[in-house]
């Protein structure tokens, strides 16, 4: 499933000059089938009324699961692009740190689904969504 060869600093290290680097979104761990990370709740997270814009879950979610597709395939040959995302908003959050967790449940030749979670620091669920990426072959 994903390639356990590739560090978290190498995968953090693919945010540069992205809206993940701009939203603060980090990659703390990958796994078999998941992978998780943290992302801030502040002034480049906030809606106007000051709590986590559900823009920035969603982003969040899709970052994430992106980055997991990317590590599944070989992106010399395919390219990852996501195509749907939903996202159930539980609660607010107005400051500190939600982390998540994304766990692929459909790995297919031309399709991946992800399904992600984000909690705030009381580990409470903040956000439900579900990506799914297309798989496509690049052009010899």
């Amino acid at each position: 499933m994903i390639n356990q060869n590739v560090t978290v600093a190498q995968v953090n290290a693919m945010r540069e000059n992205t809206m993940i680097e701009l939203l603060g979104i980090e990659v703390t761990e990958i796994g078999k089938n998941y992978i998780s990370g943290k992302m801030p709740v502040d002034k480049r997270t906030h809606q106007p009324a000051g709590l986590l814009h559900g823009g920035a879950s969603a982003a969040m979610i899709e970052s994430l699961g992106s980055l997991g597709s990317s590590l599944i395939v070989d992106m010399s040959k395919f390219g990852i692009v996501g195509i749907e995302i939903n996202a159930n908003h539980i609660r607010g959050v107005q400051d500190g740190f939600v982390t998540a967790k994304v766990e692929i449940i459909h790995c297919g030749k031309s399709t991946h689904i992800w399904q992600g979670y984000i909690y705030n620091g009381d580990q409470k669920l903040v956000c439900s969504g579900r990506l799914t990426v297309l798989v496509i072959e690049k052009p010899v």
